[in-house]
């Protein structure tokens, strides 16, 4: 059956990009909650977009939420968008979607840049919604991004949108699209690897929408009439929750025919298929930190007795010990020294569920204080100091992702990361909010 695309929880944007001329590498930033403890980063972005026009001015990198000069930051943002929508810097596109090529660390991946249907997305617990969070989504930290985009006159995105589409039916085909056009082929800054962004207009994304409707009806077939999942979460889920808390005190002022058409009943996206191959499931490790010498060991022994009252059992083992039947094995490094943690008959259908669970509860009930921390090396670099232990988590099968989340929701926070900090989704495309 063929559905509109507001029924599949899409829309057609106008998308706006740079004025012709516009040094592109100098424009692309890359997502605002990338490198946030790594100052030295936004300085060298900063030197090296100096004056010449930049995302960089239309967002605020994470690393300064909290900072004293936030709300300067803040209002700085605001004054560029405005400017760059007076000065003509941004220019608006018929309507259409940009099909965009990413490559960076060796490999290459598609996307389609489209507008979602915020009254399509819940990211509460057990919300049966086409638009699925894949992660817990922490309350707290919507109102400090909601600051940033209330009020706003411009969005731009970093969020990905994931989509279950083995055939390659919906995004795939568009690189044939007849009417197409190159709008930027760029390096992206800072060893960002490159990307090309192709705009499809409308009347050529017929095909992708009678593609997604069978993917609609796959949903349906597989979950459930009135609980399809449609699309998953891939990156941004605070963005596209702070999203829709904008749009949810927005709506509360309109009238039923306002809020059909309103531009912030929608957000700007990247689609993504799980299927392509160049879209990798790193894990998300964590590191405990405690406070004096000796407590990494004691946070060791300390997650072993919880995870034996949550699970079945629970033990220290020597290090590179296989898991057993109904086990999960997780190295452990505390004081340089590694073990393996085995969880036997675990609560949680994934490693991270189990863990996350135990350490949830020795941050509120120790006071001990955690980090999610990306790639082994700096993992093990930190659990050399004696106060502190680190967990290695396994990379998860990304194509237990829809099924899991079907059935038992959203996942831990920092359950995956799509690619190294390098391979987010970099600021180009922007959209009108009003």
């Amino acid at each position: 059956m063929a559905y509109s695309w507001n029924q599949l929880g899409l829309k057609i944007p106008h998308i706006m990009v740079p004025k012709d001329g516009t040094d592109y590498e100098k424009w692309s930033v890359v997502a605002c909650d990338q490198y946030t403890s790594d100052p030295d980063y936004w300085k060298r972005a900063d030197e090296l977009v100096g004056d010449a026009p930049s995302t960089l001015r239309l967002m605020l990198p994470e690393y300064y939420l909290g900072s004293e000069d936030e709300e300067k930051r803040i209002k700085g943002i605001r004054r560029s968008m405005e400017d760059y929508v007076s000065g003509g810097i941004l220019q608006t596109l018929p309507a259409g979607c940009m099909l965009v090529r990413r490559s960076a660390e060796g490999r290459s991946r598609l996307g389609l840049v489209i507008c979602v249907d915020l009254d399509a997305f819940d990211y509460r617990p057990g919300a049966a919604s086409l638009i699925r969070s894949t992660e817990k989504t922490i309350v707290e930290r919507i109102p400090p991004r909601l600051k940033i985009r209330r009020g706003a006159p411009l969005e731009l995105p970093h969020i990905l949108i994931l989509i279950d589409d083995p055939d390659r039916t919906v995004i795939e085909p568009l690189e044939k699209a007849e009417g197409s056009s190159v709008i930027y082929d760029t390096d992206l800054m800072l060893g960002g690897g490159h990307i090309t962004g192709s705009f499809i207009p409308e009347d050529q994304m017929e095909g992708a929408r009678l593609a997604m409707s069978g993917l609609y009806d796959k949903a349906v077939s597989v979950y459930g009439d009135g609980k399809a999942m449609l699309m998953a979460m891939g990156d941004g889920n605070h963005s596209l929750a702070t999203a829709k808390a904008s749009w949810e005190e927005i709506k509360k002022t309109l009238s039923e025919e306002q809020r059909a058409s309103h531009p912030a009943r929608y957000a700007l996206c990247e689609l993504e298929n799980v299927h392509d191959e160049g879209i990798v499931f790193e894990p998300i490790h964590r590191v405990m930190f405690g406070a004096q010498e000796g407590d990494g060991a004691k946070i060791l022994d300390e997650t072993v007795r919880v995870l034996k009252a949550q699970n079945g059992d629970a033990f220290l083992a020597p290090a590179k010990t296989a898991a057993g039947e109904k086990q999960y094995a997780i190295p452990v490094i505390a004081g340089g020294e590694e073990k393996t943690l085995i969880i036997d008959h675990p609560a949680s259908g994934i490693e991270v569920g189990a863990l996350q669970n135990a350490l949830d509860e020795l941050v509120t009930g120790k006071g001990y204080k955690i980090d999610y921390i990306h790639g082994e090396d700096a993992v093990r670099s930190l659990s050399e100091n004696p106060a502190n232990a680190g967990f290695l988590l396994p990379p998860m099968d990304k194509f237990r992702l829809f099924p899991a989340v079907a059935s038992d929701g959203a996942l831990p926070r920092k359950t995956f990361s799509m690619g190294e900090a390098v391979e987010k989704r970099y600021y180009i495309e922007a959209r009108s909010l009003v």
